[in-house]
């Protein structure tokens, strides 16, 4: 440690460049004896009062000046200063990242002392509230050498960036494909609105679905249903099994087995279902298990559902103690953030108000609890069932909210639904208007053409 302290102190004298992206970064409490930290603070006034890096003879005469500090240790840091300030060249890259690193140990070893301190009642000046979000500062400790977007000079990065094929999860049906120019990016929130009953779960269990088949990793949070349900659901979609006939004595475990085979023949991908109680989990539980996940299953997802964004809790707020338009709000705001931190898309929905409820239309109004939340996402859609899409076994999409694409192309369209295999399916279909005529959407319904992605 001790040798790792004087490199670091060595180089803020004499790399400017290592001086300029390391500096902000690093703090006094961080060295461990009191001649480095005098030593840093010397060199740290320095730099930010004149923008440039000391001379060794500067910091003398700077340190001399000191009054708190005595007549040894002054001695000791021109000793260092005269004859063992380290000039080895060292890779750039590997010194660093060497620097990075000392800089998380030292913040994680006295944020756990400072956590300590307050759960023993030792600091008087916090409470045991303070401590995930001291965990979560220091375990966040990273050196960002960016300083901005230079427009002229970074015109051909960003001509590269245009043109770059963004990784996305695709869909496997067609028109939400077009509406997300091709599916869902990383770092997104994606939402669907709609009542009690209309198909939220099935929509993301047949999302969920179609991602393992296409080999992604998938992680299904759920705090309404429990896991076997869930599991139930996707067994139907995936298996091409009724969901009644998976209960039937007559449906053989071997006969369940050798679906389960051929379907692990057809991904390389992994599900992995996650039951909360409702309200009892928030983002902060989330990041727990995809640690967890991690370390013990060698598991990372592509894309990550939450059934549902309503019943999760704040990591910020208790819900008695603030408005249901702050806490929901709240709630979407974490679960970018998890979305953006994890690097990967996040799907999850939401309840219509009273009078959304078996409307045949439906906006962002209709927005149970919060209108902040259609702020939050990148892309919120309904979904729309009535009697007569139910009767041709069909539900409603109508765009809310696009940040991939115009959202008044496609605004309104069909899918079809198959609740005993707890799937969705294209349509045949001719291009909706927004004229928002429920007699129009149900003209287009009466054309249905079903298909079955595969069978096992």
């Amino acid at each position: 440690m001790q040798k790792i302290e004087e490199i670091t102190l060595s180089k803020l004298i004499l790399d400017e460049n290592y001086c300029r992206q390391v500096m902000p970064f690093i703090k006094d409490e961080y060295f461990d004896t009191i001649n480095n930290k005098v030593l840093f603070t010397a060199v740290q006034d320095y730099v930010q009062e004149f923008s440039a890096l000391p001379e060794p003879q500067a910091l003398k005469i700077e340190v001399e000046k000191r009054r708190d500090i005595s007549e040894e240790i002054i001695k000791e840091i021109e000793e260092f200063l005269d004859n063992k300030i380290d000039k080895d060249h060292y890779n750039k890259d590997w010194l660093l990242d060497t620097t990075e690193k000392w800089c998380k140990e030292r913040a994680i070893y006295l944020a756990l002392m400072d956590s300590i301190k307050i759960a023993d009642g030792q600091d008087k000046t916090r409470t045991k509230d303070a401590i995930p979000h001291i965990m979560s500062e220091a375990l966040g400790t990273s050196f960002d050498d960016t300083v901005g977007h230079d427009y002229i000079k970074d015109a051909d990065e960003r001509y590269d960036f245009y043109h770059k094929t963004e990784e996305k999860i695709p869909f496997d049906l067609e028109l939400l494909n077009k509406i997300t120019k091709g599916g869902l990016p990383n770092k997104t929130l994606n939402i669907a609105l709609a009542g009690t009953g209309v198909g939220k779960s099935l929509f993301m269990c047949h999302c969920a679905s179609a991602a393992l088949l296409q080999g992604k990793n998938v992680l299904y949070i759920t705090l309404e249903m429990a896991e076997e349900k869930i599991a139930e659901r996707i067994d139907a979609n995936l298996l091409n099994v009724p969901i009644q006939q998976l209960n039937d004595p007559l449906f053989s475990k071997a006969q369940f087995r050798t679906k389960i085979d051929k379907l692990n023949k057809k991904t390389q991908g992994r599900l992995v279902i996650k039951e909360y109680p409702t309200a009892s989990a928030h983002v902060g539980h989330f990041k727990s298990l995809l640690n967890e996940l991690a370390m013990k299953k060698g598991f990372s997802p592509d894309i990550i559902f939450i059934d549902y964004l309503n019943i999760c809790s704040s990591s910020r707020y208790k819900n008695s103690i603030v408005n249901s338009y702050t806490f929901v709000k709240a709630i979407a705001e974490e679960l970018r953030g998890l979305a953006v931190e994890a690097n990967v898309p996040i799907v999850s929905a939401t309840q219509t108000t009273r009078s959304g409820y078996g409307s045949s239309d439906v906006d962002l109004t209709d927005t149970s609890e919060s209108f902040g939340l259609p702020a939050t996402a990148d892309l919120m859609f309904a979904l729309i069932s009535t009697e007569e899409l139910e009767s041709v076994n069909q539900i409603m999409v109508k765009q809310l909210k696009n940040r991939y694409n115009d959202p008044t192309v496609h605004k309104r369209f069909v899918i079809g639904i198959d609740r005993s295999k707890m799937r969705l399916y294209d349509c045949e279909q001719q291009k909706l208007t927004d004229s928002g005529n429920e007699e129009e959407v149900l003209e287009i319904a009466k054309t249905v053409t079903k298909f079955d992605s595969f069978k096992i």
